[in-house]
């Protein structure tokens, strides 16, 4: 990340807040759309094709995850100013 490493420091604190949103957005939404792929599915289904399961679970989670981004970035701000109310600036 040769990047990342020249850059200034506001903008790698910028960097760090996107990348991290990217990865919990990423690893949230993918979890969630797994179970709720599996429920809508059922157990049965699940396991008897699996394939047709990942694929399913594949889609909705590209879904999930391009609402589920943007939604963290925008959410992120007002989260972190009620914690920030609840126990005082860190």
């Amino acid at each position: 990340m040769a990047f990342a490493a020249s850059a200034s420091p506001a903008t790698r604190a910028r960097l760090a807040q996107l990348t991290f949103g990217l990865l919990l957005s990423g690893m949230m939404s993918c979890v969630v759309s797994g179970i709720a792929t599996a429920r809508a599915l059922g157990l049965h289904e699940t396991f008897a094709d699996f394939d047709a399961f990942f694929g399913t679970w594949m889609g909705a989670w590209a879904v999930s995850w391009a609402i589920a981004f943007p939604t963290v970035l925008v959410v992120a701000p007002f989260v972190r100013k009620i914690v920030a109310k609840l126990y005082g600036s860190a």
